[in-house]
């Protein structure tokens, strides 16, 4: 996967995603992860969730009942079964909101919470449903969905509809009963699309080139001119920058200077020779085990080198240098799987997939170096 493909692929993903989310929220049955997992989260889980420690009631071998997970749901209580898909009244989740008894009633009145008559209904429409789980999107194995078709019957302008992200965007503002704004003029679309690749504003000479060419492939032709601009590496380069903590500097105390530069560079010619993202993620993860590496592939292993360092008279190195491995296990989990990491550092997650055990297991695998924090 090349950047450019991969950042439409990334945008129409979104898009699409986004557009079927959409469509199961204006169903009938609620959408658990936008409607019932934040009911579940705010009101159950600190005692029916993924901290074993913390968990009560129930008869599973796990320690008690859990509610973030469709096996621990359908596990049998003393009273019943905790939820049954299809019977929101047999359901002792259900029982155990609604009661009066005091001694019954969830959440405890001591936690003093309380959900709301909507949240109850959303709990009932969703059990009688069928009680379906889900995962976070992003944890999800992609599909496509298929192009809606759309037509610009009973609209006064003119429509061009030359993406199929258009066709998503366009059936969201049908139900919402939108109109399409007019297309930009090419001026516009000129300084638009000049400052999305490469951060800068059209020249004069580059507006009068562009407004005077009246090819039909003319807008592709300035699209294909901007990628080959050294702006656009400079530009979206600086993206990745932010994302593997680049600095001149070192972060601790008195934030002395880090001669680094030859990181930053690689980056930018990276995004502006257009190198494949799978290479791109090797050499910058292990450009040092490749086999005869080039320079430039050593140098790229710099992207974990981007951790604060801590010179400071006094400091312990080994202090430093796991400090370090934390700030890499996280920022690896954070750049190329899109997740929230940190947290299971202390505990395992409340929210994401991931055990305080499985953290370790990667910060285990990223502890093999024998750098220490030292100044060079």
């Amino acid at each position: 996967m090349r950047f450019r493909s991969a950042l439409l692929n990334l945008l129409a993903f979104l898009s699409i995603t986004q557009a079927g989310t959409l469509v199961a929220h204006a169903a009938t049955a609620p959408d658990f992860q936008r409607e019932i997992r934040p009911i579940l989260s705010n009101n159950c889980f600190h005692c029916h969730g993924p901290d074993q420690d913390e968990r009560k009631g129930g008869k599973d071998s796990s320690g008690g009942l859990r509610l973030d997970t469709e096996e621990g749901a359908r596990a049998a209580l003393d009273d019943g079964f905790s939820i049954v898909p299809g019977d929101p009244e047999k359901s002792a989740v259900i029982q155990r909101i609604v009661t009066e008894d005091r001694d019954d009633l969830m959440p405890p009145k001591k936690t003093g919470k309380k959900l709301t008559a909507r949240e109850v209904d959303l709990l009932k429409r969703w059990i009688a449903s069928g009680a379906k789980y889900a995962q976070h999107w992003s944890y999800e194995k992609p599909k496509r969905h298929p192009v809606p078709e759309i037509s610009d019957a009973g609209y006064q302008l003119p429509i061009t509809w030359g993406n199929p992200i258009d066709a998503f965007l366009f059936q969201r503002l049908e139900r919402e009963h939108l109109t399409p704004a007019p297309e930009a003029d090419r001026a516009t679309l000129l300084r638009r699309v000049s400052l999305d690749l490469t951060g800068l504003p059209p020249t004069l000479e580059e507006a009068d080139t562009f407004l005077a060419d009246t090819a039909p492939d003319a807008y592709e032709r300035l699209v294909d001119r901007l990628l080959a601009s050294p702006a656009y590496g400079e530009h979206w380069g600086r993206m990745w920058l932010d994302l593997a903590r680049y600095a001149d500097s070192a972060g601790y105390a008195d934030d002395p200077p880090r001669i680094i530069w030859a990181y930053r560079d690689y980056v930018i010619n990276a995004f502006n020779r257009n190198l494949p993202f799978d290479q791109f993620t090797i050499e910058q993860l292990a450009g040092d085990l490749l086999p005869n590496p080039a320079e430039e592939q050593l140098i790229a292993t710099a992207f974990h080198r981007n951790t604060m360092t801590n010179n400071e008279g006094g400091t312990q190195d080994e202090e430093f240098r796991n400090a370090a491995i934390v700030d890499r296990t996280n920022t690896t989990m954070a750049v190329w799987m899109g997740t929230s990491y940190a947290c299971a550092q202390c505990h395992t997650h409340k929210y994401d997939p991931i055990t305080q055990h499985e953290y370790y297991k990667l910060f285990a695998f990223l502890n093999n170096t024998a750098d220490a924090d030292k100044k060079d």
